[in-house]
């Protein structure tokens, strides 16, 4: 990448997860069981997910209802490609970052540098380490997949200004095979009263359900990664399932303001593992 190439520390440890490994670990691996799918349920093998980013404790029941699903994939996955938008620093484009791994409590993982390079290639991408370096919405889903998945590696992006399209043909870049896992990092609506977020929230799902691209980033923060994302299951032939719908007031706070988050999984339509 550069010869400032560089392991980027986690971002939010102690602020959005536990700074302290075995406590993460701890936490991790009960959430993960309690989200395990049941016998009734149909297999999915996922190509791609949709999962929420914020603090754990809020989120992250939800968001192991999707990395559960990866426990038979263990060995399998070899290469996660993640897109989260943007939320301290402005970014033109997707952005990679200026690094060669990323660390978080749980030990470090090492980034695809071969995939970055051929990413650059496109003139939607640029570097940019002030884009990573404290963004919350791919560190907290990083914990779940060193849990989940055995050796891989990480091509990460910060979603700014680009359109659907451009995230699609990023996507479809790297697509790879069954070795290859698409993850896209976006909670629904915010601060809204509880019973008019499962209003809203539910709406958005359907939206995506029907592969129809949402219209505004009050719908969901990651809103341009997310429309990315359709545009490749159209191109692509996959279906997305829902596999959880809450919100904060359902998990660790008040209902008065709350925060929506949806699980989702994206397949080949009748794929079995």
């Amino acid at each position: 990448m550069t010869s400032q190439a560089h392991t980027r520390p986690p971002a939010v440890a102690g602020a959005f997860y536990q700074a302290e490994p075995e406590r993460l670990a701890g936490e991790i691996t009960a959430v993960l069981a309690e989200s395990r799918p049941g016998l009734h349920q149909a297999p999915i093998r996922p190509k791609a997910l949709i999962v929420p980013h914020a603090g754990h404790i809020y989120s992250g029941p939800i968001a192991a209802r999707a990395y559960a699903l990866l426990g038979p994939l263990h060995a399998a996955v070899r290469r996660v490609v993640m897109f989260g938008p943007a939320h301290r620093v402005a970014a033109g484009g997707l952005a990679l970052p200026e690094a060669e791994a990323f660390a978080t409590p749980l030990g470090r993982i090492p980034l695809d540098e071969d995939a970055m390079r051929r990413a650059q290639a496109l003139p939607q991408v640029c570097v940019s380490r002030a884009a990573h370096a404290m963004e919350h919405s791919l560190d907290v889903q990083l914990p779940f997949l060193q849990e989940v998945l055995d050796d891989f590696t990480l091509v990460p992006f910060v979603v700014g200004d680009a359109s659907a399209e451009e995230v699609a043909d990023v996507i479809e870049l790297l697509w790879g095979g069954p070795e290859t896992l698409i993850v896209i990092s976006s909670d629904l609506s915010h601060y809204l009263p509880y019973a008019e977020a499962q209003h809203k929230d539910r709406a958005t799902v359907d939206q995506i359900l029907r592969l129809t691209p949402l219209d505004e980033f009050e719908q969901a923060c990651g809103a341009l990664p997310i429309n990315g994302m359709i545009e490749v299951a159209r191109r692509q032939g996959l279906m997305p399932s829902l596999l959880d719908l809450r919100n904060s007031g359902d998990t660790a706070s008040d209902r008065s303001r709350v925060v929506g988050y949806a699980a989702l999984a994206f397949a080949e339509p009748g794929e079995k593992r």
